[in-house]
């Protein structure tokens, strides 16, 4: 016997309980909860005889436990973390028996549901959130991605979570934006979750489906197959191997994709020496520094190394030895 405080989490739907939660439930003799509970309607239909409570009196609780039989106080779903406080002080000088039951657990991910309320009471409270679209907020998107890359490079793991955290909260705040449309463009994190949940699932038949692979490569070539096959779906006879390339990307980056779609679909070498940018074919500039760039990258790439990240080692090297340079100079 004694006094049970029954745990609950709000990122599960209220009466969705363990079955020890509900046995404990239906063999108290009395079961205690906030007349605004939303797991009350629930332990009603249940037949659990709940006592409403408006304002909730640890020390009245704990007297409840002494006289005798099982006492359950169902805690709100945010823990209740104050009245579990005043109830331990009320038992210092004379224990009872007290037992934190947990009714129900969040599962993996279940916090991303707090982001999607907080995103969601921004946009409706916050005058800056409120006039955001999904224009105002590529900068911001851009500017968490290269972030999260510098973390990386710096080897700064434990910083690693704030800034993927900062990518993710952009995700969500799109989505919201989206939400907010009346027509067919409209959708919701749900919708972004279960299209790139079917992408994946797509993309890996020798996971999910029937197909067997040897080892990586040839989990590439699937995979660029696919895309290729989903890329025509969408297209048609216009469909293109640069589809979904995005070309305001970094021009580094951009160079080194082209030529690496370019060599999985098989186009010849040749159209990768020497391009010119327009308005200069024929001209005889062959010394043109976008060409000279370009040809780097394709130099990078036949050593196995990504150009963008070797400019950024290097830069990295200048800031260094310009900051050593600054710091002999000061006084």
């Amino acid at each position: 016997m004694g006094l049970t405080l029954l745990a609950t989490t709000h990122r599960v739907a209220p009466g969705l309980l363990t079955w020890k939660a509900w046995e404990t439930l239906r063999s108290a003799d009395r079961v205690l909860v906030r007349d605004d509970h939303p797991l009350l309607p629930y332990l009603r239909e249940a037949g659990v005889a709940a006592e409403p409570v408006t304002d909730p009196d640890p020390a009245g609780l704990v007297t409840a436990a002494r006289a005798g039989g099982g006492v359950v106080w169902v805690a709100d779903p945010d823990g209740d973390e104050r009245l579990m406080r005043e109830i331990g002080q009320s038992v210092l000088n004379d224990p009872v028996e007290i037992e934190v039951l947990h009714g129900s657990y969040d599962l993996p991910g279940a916090r991303l549901l707090d982001l999607v309320s907080v995103m969601e009471t921004l946009r409706r409270d916050c005058p800056w959130d409120a006039k955001q679209t999904h224009a105002s907020l590529v900068p911001y998107l851009l500017e968490e991605a290269y972030e999260v890359a510098d973390t990386v490079e710096d080897g700064d793991l434990g910083a690693l979570r704030e800034e993927l955290g900062d990518v993710l909260m952009q995700v969500a705040f799109h989505a919201v934006v989206a939400s907010e449309r009346t027509d067919e463009t409209a959708f919701t994190i749900d919708d972004v979750a279960a299209a790139i949940v079917d992408k994946l699932v797509r993309r890996h038949p020798h996971v999910f489906g029937d197909v067997t692979v040897s080892d990586a490569d040839e989990v590439n070539a699937n995979w660029e197959q696919i895309k290729a096959a989903e890329r025509a779906a969408r297209s048609g006879e216009t469909a293109s191997i640069f589809d979904g390339v995005p070309m305001g990307q970094p021009a580094l980056t951009l160079a080194a994709q082209l030529q690496r779609r370019a060599e999985r679909a098989g186009a010849p070498a040749e159209l990768a020496e020497r391009p010119e940018p327009a308005g200069q074919a024929g001209s005889g500039q062959h010394d043109d520094l976008g060409t000279r760039l370009f040809g780097l990258v394709r130099e990078a790439r036949a050593e196995g190394r990504d150009p963008e990240a070797e400019l950024r080692a290097v830069s990295r090297v200048f800031r260094d030895r310009v900051q050593d340079w600054e710091r002999t100079r000061r006084p």
